[in-house]
Parts: structure tokens; sequence; C-alpha cells
């Protein structure tokens, strides 16, 4: 079988993963905020292609045609997939619902293209599992799809209709601006509001608390300043008018996993709503994916369900099990391709 390469265009990062007869050996992630424009993806392309190597296959999923580079979603979509054929070549367009197209077909199929990635990593679990909480939580959303009698059984489809079903979460690892996470918090004994400015985001919070796994904060800083705790700390305490001299680390610390904890609340709040429609048995397991694999874990010991690692469902390299998870769309649509 010959070498195949799936590649995840997102709003911030282009990820991809190459599967040689089946199995994913190889994944790469790498910065490519949209909102700096195309030119910025080409450079990100390349990037990518230099670690990843050549295939004569090429599968593509995206959501980046959310970013605010693009007008509409048929703008977006229509783009990247211009700019991915440029840059690789003829390549096989996933569409969800509607299976693989050729790019020549995208304006036909664009609310199956836009968004769809989540559509592959569920269909790889439900190949794998009769039943299964899928919930893949990245630098920016989280993903929570049930799996019923080995078929993907979301209510919703589209970012619109997956919102309004809870199936969608936006809140992510990396990304997420603290200001979207809360309304208040807790500091010196008292309550206080939020500046509403993007002043810091999640990844301050984990890097404060210790938890933020290597490499997955690829973005810039709010404030273009360093990825240090101690800036962490005084980005943080900018969220609630204060100077980092204000507190102690002990109270930076316990403001950071306050965030965390409301960020987590959250998450486990649509894995409950989700849950509640009945369709999965008590005993379905969370299938967990994504940066935010951890906090995922912690989700389902809430849950009191078991956990399985999104790498349990590919046919991986040693070594290689982490990043695939991290890069779950990307492997599962390389995966996908393979066998269409």
């Amino acid at each position: 079988m010959a070498a195949v390469i799936g590649w995840d265009i997102g709003g911030a990062h282009l990820k991809a993963a190459r599967a040689e007869d089946g199995r994913i050996v190889a994944t790469v992630q790498v910065a490519s905020p949209l909102r700096f424009g195309l030119e910025r993806l080409a450079q990100s392309f390349a990037e990518a292609r230099a670690q990843i190597g050549e295939a004569p296959l090429h599968a593509i999923t995206m959501t980046g045609e959310l970013a605010d580079t693009f007008t509409s979603h048929r703008e977006g979509v229509l783009s990247l997939t211009q700019a991915a054929e440029g840059e690789l070549g003829p390549v096989l367009l996933y569409a969800g619902r509607a299976g693989f197209i050729g790019a020549d077909k995208a304006a036909l199929h664009v609310m199956d293209v836009a968004s769809a990635n989540w559509f592959a990593s569920a269909s790889v679990v439900a190949r794998a599992m009769r039943s299964a909480l899928f919930m893949d939580m990245g630098s920016t959303t989280t993903d929570i799809i049930p799996v019923r009698d080995g078929a993907v059984a979301s209510r919703g489809y589209t970012d619109a209709e997956r919102l309004a079903s809870g199936e969608l979460v936006y809140a992510g690892l990396v990304r997420s601006f603290i200001m979207a996470t809360e309304r208040r918090a807790p500091f010196a004994g008292q309550w206080t509001g939020l500046i509403h400015e993007n002043f810091a985001n999640m990844a301050d919070v984990q890097r404060i608390l210790g938890t933020l796994p290597d490499g997955a904060d690829q973005m810039m800083t709010a404030d273009g300043r360093d990825k240090s705790v101690a800036a962490s700390r005084a980005r943080l305490a900018r969220m609630i008018g204060r100077d980092v001299e204000d507190g102690d680390d002990a109270a930076w610390i316990a403001l950071a996993r306050w965030f965390a904890e409301a960020q987590l609340r959250a998450v486990t709040d649509g894995a409950m709503l989700v849950l509640s429609q009945g369709a999965l048995p008590a005993d379905a397991p969370i299938v967990a994916a994504g940066v935010g694999i951890g906090m995922m874990n912690e989700v389902a010991r809430r849950l009191n369900r078991d956990v399985v690692g999104f790498d349990r469902m590919l046919n991986v390299a040693p070594g290689v099990e982490a990043a695939a998870s991290a890069c779950a769309p990307a492997a599962a649509v390389a995966l996908l391709a393979a066998n269409a």
C-alpha cells in the first residue's frame, strides 16, 4: 500500500500524519495562523513537508475555513482547497458524510467539507468500537461525539448544529481566552470581575500550573512577551486589573487553578449534555484525543467511565502514539483515504 499523508488545515495550526501500509509512522504540527493570510499557509506547508516527507496521495480535511481571512464558508473551503492543490498537487478532499471527493467537486460540497475533521476521527473510533463517547480537546475547541452501534451518532454536523447540540464546545487547552472562560474569579478572599481584553489565554494557565504539554503552545503570547512562568503570571494578573506584585506565587497558582477548573467544568457539562441523550450504554468508555488528553482523562474520572486513548484505535509506530492522538483528524483522514 502506497504512503498517504493526511492534512488537517486549521485556523491556527497545520497538522499532517503519514501512513505507510495502514500504519501511522510520523506526524507534524506547525503554527499556521490564517489571519496572516494564505502566504503563511504556504510557508507552513513547506515546513511540514520538510519534516513529513512526500507521498503519492494527499488527503485534506479542514477547519480553517472559519478564519476571518475569508468572508464565508464557501470562500474559505474553496480558497484552502486551491491552496492545498497548489502546494501538494492533486488531492483527495474529505467531505465527511459525503466521503472523499476530488477538489473539482468542492463547490458542490462546501458544507460537507467545512469543519468535517471531527467526523474523520469519530469514524475511525466507530470502526474500532461499538459504543463510545469520543472527546478530542485541541488548542481551541473540544469535540464531544457519541458513537453508537458502530456508527457516528452525532445530532449535529455543521459547527452551528454541533454548537446547538453541545457536541462542540469552544474550550481549548491553549488558545481559549481567559475572559471567555468565566465571568468572575476569586482573589484575596473576594470575587472580582474580569477585564474583557485578550490579556492572557489558557496556555498561560496551564504553564503556571506546570501542566502545559511540551510543544503544545506554538502561538505568540497575548502581549508578545516570553513564555516563562513569570510572564504568564503577569498576564494572568492583568486579567483582574492587577500587577504580579499584588500577589505571591501561591495566589497566582490558585487563580490559575480556578480558571483550569472552570474550563474543565464546561467540558464536563458538555459531555453530560451529550450523554443525557441516553444513546450510550453506561459502560461506554470515553475515547480521548488531542493535546488536552489529560483533561479528558479527568472528565472520564468525574463521569465514572473508563478512558481509552485514541491511539488505541490506530495502528501506530512505537513512539508516535501521543503525537498521533494530538493530530487525530490528520491521522484519521490518512487512514480513511488509504482504504477509500
